[in-house]
Parts: C-alpha cells; sequence; structure tokens
C-alpha cells in the first residue's frame, strides 16, 4: 500500500503536520477550502495565514514559551523555520511578518514532492478515506487504512463541524475569540508617543502611547458605553480568559486595563524619566515596518466605535486604520473524552485531531499538536508503535492536559509552568527561587527532548530545500 496521509485543515497545525509526515516519506493529501469557502477572519488563500496577533510570544530562554519554542526548532520544524526566516522586531517576543510567513509556507508546502493541495471543503471526514461511519464514537470500516489529520482549527466549517460532532457523540464546544486592530505608521503622531521595548528587551520595537489619569479616565469612560457588534442570541457567551475583549476586561474595573494591557511598568517616558498612569503598546506589524498593531486590543466594538474610541489614545488621534478589531467564533473538541496523547482517537488510531480545536491555544501551542500528529499519522499507517512527548517536555506538558485533564469545564490553554511537570521535591528546596526553578525545568526537559528526538526523527533525505 502506498503511504497516504490526509490532512485537512491548511492553518499553522496542518502544514506542520503535512512536512512532518511528508519528510518522513510519506505521501500527504492536504485539503485547504479557501480560496473556495472563506472564513469570517481570513483575508487570503495563502497557507498558514495567521488573523490575531502576529506575535509568537516570548523567546526569552527560561520561559515556557521559549521552551515549545525550542523543542520545536530542534524537531526540524518547517513553522518555527519560516518564523525565523521572517521575523520583525518585537522584544524578548518572536514576531512575524504575516504575510511574507504565509507565503514562505505555502512556497514550501508547494514545492514539497510529497505533498499535494486539494483546494476544496471537507465536509465529512468520510472525504478523505475514513469511509463506512456509523454513530458511534469513529466507528469505521476496519479496511480502510488511510490515517486522517483533522487540523481546521477555531474557524472549522460549519459541515465538518457537525460531521465531528456527530461522530463524537458530543455537543459542540465553543468560545468567541477576537483580533486586534492594525493602523498605519506614518498616521502616529510620534511627537507624542515614543519608542521603547518593556525593560528595554529589545531596544525601541514597540511604540507606545502614554497616558495621563484625565486622558485614561477619558478613554475609558468611552470604552464602556461605546457600543459592541452584537453576538448570537441563540449562544451562550464563552470568552477565553487570556484572550478577552478590551471592553470586557474594562467592565471588570476602572483600573484593570492599566493592571492588564495598559500596563505602563517597565515602559518610562523618556521624555518625562517617568512611568505613565498607563500605556498602549503598538508592535511592528511587517518587515516594512509601515503598520503597527495593538498589543492586547481585541476587540468587538464596531467599526465606528473603535475609529472613535481608540483615537481618544495620545499620539493615535489622527490613526489611519488598516484594519480594525472583530469577533468570531473558535470551535474546539472535548478532548480529554477523544483523544490519546499521541493525538489519535481512543476509539480508532487513524484519525488525528490536531491544533486549536483540540483545546490548545496559540500559535506555536496550535504547531506542536500539527508537529507530533504529522509524525504519529505515519507510525500508524505503517504499524510502528506511535509517539509519546517526553512528560517533562512542553509538547508532552500539552499532550497531556488535551487527553487527561478534568472534563466538567474543559478550557483551551497556553503553555505554562503550571502544565509542565514539577520538580522533584530534593530540587525545589534546593532552587527556591521561581526564576532558578524554570531555568532547571527547561534545561532537564531539553535534554530529554534531544534524547527523544534521536529516536523520533527518522533518517530524512533532503528532498526539499
Amino acid at each position: 500500500m502506498e503511504d497516504i496521509v490526509n490532512i485537512v485543515g491548511g492553518g499553522l497545525a496542518g502544514v506542520e503536520a503535512a512536512w512532518q509526515a511528508a519528510e518522513a516519506g510519506a505521501k500527504v493529501r492536504l485539503y485547504e477550502m479557501r480560496p473556495v469557502l472563506q472564513t469570517p477572519a481570513h483575508r487570503t488563500d495563502k497557507l498558514a495565514e495567521i488573523v490575531c496577533s502576529n506575535s509568537l510570544k516570548s523567546d526569552e530562554p527560561g520561559t515556557a514559551p521559549y521552551l515549545l519554542k525550542e523543542e520545536l526548532r530542534r524537531g526540524r520544524s518547517l513553522v518555527m523555520d519560516a518564523a525565523a526566516a521572517t521575523r520583525v522586531p518585537a522584544g524578548a517576543a518572536l514576531s512575524v511578518d504575516r504575510g511574507k510567513f504565509a507565503e514562505l509556507i505555502t512556497e514550501r508546502i508547494e514545492r514539497h514532492p510529497n505533498i499535494k493541495i486539494v483546494r476544496d471543503e471537507v465536509k465529512s471526514i468520510a472525504e478523505c478515506g475514513i469511509r463506512n461511519a456509523d454513530s458511534s464514537l469513529f466507528s469505521v470500516d476496519q479496511s480502510i487504512g488511510s490515517p486522517t489529520i483533522i487540523a481546521t482549527g477555531p474557524l472549522t466549517s460549519d459541515a465538518l463541524t457537525a460531521d465531528i460532532m456527530r461522530l463524537t457523540g458530543d455537543d459542540q464546544l465553543y468560545f468567541y475569540d477576537a483580533i486586534a486592530p492594525i493602523v498605519a505608521a506614518d498616521s502616529i503622531d510620534m511627537s507624542v508617543a515614543f519608542k521603547a521595548a518593556r525593560y528595554g528587551k529589545g531596544g525601541d520595537d514597540y511604540i507606545n502611547c502614554p497616558m495621563s489619569p484625565e486622558e485614561y479616565q477619558t478613554f475609558y469612560d468611552a470604552l464602556i458605553e461605546a457600543k459592541s457588534v452584537p453576538l448570537k442570541r441563540f449562544e451562550e457567551t464563552r470568552w477565553f480568559e487570556s484572550c478577552l475583549p478590551i471592553e470586557e476586561i474594562a467592565r471588570r474595573g476602572v483600573d484593570t486595563l492599566r493592571f492588564g494591557p495598559m500596563k505602563p511598568k517597565g515602559l518610562p517616558d523618556p521624555r518625562t524619566g517617568a512611568e505613565p498612569y498607563a500605556c498602549v503598546q503598538l508592535r511592528q506589524e511587517n518587515l516594512m515596518a509601515d503598520a503597527y498593531g495593538f498589543v492586547g486590543f481585541q476587540n468587538h466594538l464596531r467599526y465606528g466605535e473603535q475609529e472613535r474610541v481608540l483615537r481618544l489614545i495620545p499620539g493615535l488621534q489622527n490613526a489611519d486604520f488598516l484594519q480594525f478589531g472583530q469577533i468570531h467564533r473558535n470551535t474546539f473538541i472535548n478532548s480529554p473524552k477523544i483523544l490519546n496523547e499521541t493525538l489519535a482517537t481512543r476509539a480508532d488510531q487513524r484519525i488525528f485531531f490536531a491544533g486549536q480545536i483540540t483545546g490548545v491555544e496559540g500559535y506555536v501551542e496550535s504547531v506542536a499538536t500539527g508537529w507530533l500528529a504529522g509524525l504519529n499519522a505515519i507510525r500508524a499507517l505503517r504499524g510502528q508503535p506511535m509517539l509519546k512527548a517526553p512528560p517533562t517536555s512542553a509538547i508532552g506538558a500539552l499532550c497531556r492536559y488535551v487527553s487527561n485533564v478534568e472534563t466538567k469545564n474543559f478550557q483551551p490553554v497556553n503553555i505554562t509552568f503550571g502544565l509542565l511537570e514539577p520538580l522533584p521535591p530534593e530540587l525545589r528546596k534546593k532552587y527556591r527561587k521561581k526564576r532558578e526553578r524554570h531555568l532547571i525545568q527547561v534545561e532537564r526537559a531539553l535534554e530529554d527532548w534531544d534524547e527523544f528526538l534521536a529516536d523520533a526523527l527518522p533518517q530524512r533525505a533532503n528532498t526539499c530545500a
């Protein structure tokens, strides 16, 4: 039988899964519904288009996000390689030029001799090799052999969502997510705003708009009174706590923004030498440095209201908005009831899920699950034992969470040290400072990861540059 792996979804998880399976020698069919069917958030037909922030979060050694990135880099990740090639200044964070990033990944996927891109909507799992499913959980004809990875992300089409939920037998889970606005760089008043990175990490990578107490109060009052885009009446609103819209944060108290996305800590105004009362940060969006996105300012206000309210921010009174914030519905499955740590379904080892649909939150977290699912799909096809990432690793921690956490209130999660396997008592006693313990956790994780990779990654021919 020819080695074929089917992957549904050309986002970050899907392209990573496709690359890993193809590099291991499998023939890959990568299904992407755009441009045949667009989503509410995407703008192009490029693979791996990122629609929210252009930041892949911290890349500072010793942090949990760094550990996750480093594991992927050592695991020959396509996405992390593309991120390095399209990186833009962002202090200690890894941020990319989203256009060039998607173009580079699309080009490399299109050029790979083992990958065929199919531009069409997949409405059911049966369409790509898993046939004869009945109403029980992934009960299929055992003569069908092609593994299928569902990596359709939080914006899974309605038809495929219905099929997935029919097969899993669970009610659909969801939360609302929001996108931050972007403004033209030349419309920012730099006589008011100033360039700096928090605590000087990265030099002057961010543009900062300082606020006095009076300016903050004026902005706050306008924000909580602004009109939002109404949500669907028949759905309960479930916000993801790590990505709350700014107006929802503001409603929790007058100072919540000053201790959240508008925190001035570590950002002294060079003209006064003092930290402002509040501060709005803007991050470079592309290599041309002609567009800047609001940091932590995702919202679901009406476009006219956004323009009115955000122009109250000092330095943005004449802002030219290249993109307004918006809201979209994110879909995810109840993974602990469905998935193993290998990301295969418990009832059928040829069906995998990867990316945000599994309940991981974040770009790199999605890539990580795609990386593991891609390697395990070809192992399932060849009858080889599937891989479980080391329990000390960041990827292992994410897979353990989505497959084993308490299911009563399953919520999406980013990588944190709280998910990692804790240090033994003797090391916790020896290293009392949190920073020291984290550094030891990272060091231990990477040692275990390197040992894991020695067996996990097959010898690969350089079939694609």
